[in-house]
């Protein structure tokens, strides 16, 4: 799709890498460039919480930015957001747009996406899912349950882009599914 339409996607997956002994899994953040080549793979350095039951630990071989026309692009996933080394190490590189791939909630979103841009003086974009009840098929075991007991919605959505200053281009957008785009200038980042 990317080389059909030419253009750079940053693409949240779960892997099962080869290199690995196809044993593990992985929350991994694929960068592909307009051409439909992979540029890199960042495995997520440290899964919280429960995360810790499913997901392998990453290692920092993927913390690395990718021109981008006249941007430098770099990206986390979710809670890695937080970590100051991780957002340090993008830095380091350049990085002027920022990725910050979240599973979909508002309250992530709305703090920690006009801090990056503050802190980094560089564009930062949220992008978040949704995700509720109707994605739980019937297949899934204990299904019903997992209906009963759970709210409507688990991910509420909160893609956002903020300003290198910190102000909103796209405040965080609840409940919302499409496609939602601003165009950025490099002069922003260099003011």
């Amino acid at each position: 799709m990317a080389k059909e339409r030419s253009i750079a996607i940053y693409l949240g997956i779960i892997e099962r890498p080869i290199d690995r002994g196809g044993h593990s899994l992985y929350c991994t953040l694929v960068s592909i460039d307009k051409y439909g080549v992979i540029q890199s793979t960042h495995r997520k350095i440290r899964p919280t919480y429960e995360e810790r039951l499913v997901w392998s630990h990453g290692d920092g071989h993927g913390l690395v930015t990718h021109k981008l026309e006249e941007f430098t692009v770099g990206g986390l996933n979710c809670w890695e957001n937080w970590m100051p080394l991780s957002r340090t190490a993008l830095y380091a590189q350049g990085e002027n747009v920022h990725i910050a791939v979240w599973p979909g909630s508002v309250r992530n979103t709305v703090d920690i996406t006009p801090f990056i841009a503050k802190e980094s003086r560089s564009y930062s974009i949220g992008v978040c899912g949704l995700f509720g009840r109707a994605q739980i098929t019937n297949d899934i075991p204990h299904s019903d349950l997992i209906q009963e007991k759970w709210p409507i919605h688990l991910a509420d959505g909160g893609t956002c882009i903020a300003a290198p200053n910190g102000d909103w281009i796209i405040k965080p957008i609840e409940m919302e599914e499409g496609l939602f785009t601003a165009n950025l200038e490099i002069q922003k980042v260099y003011e």
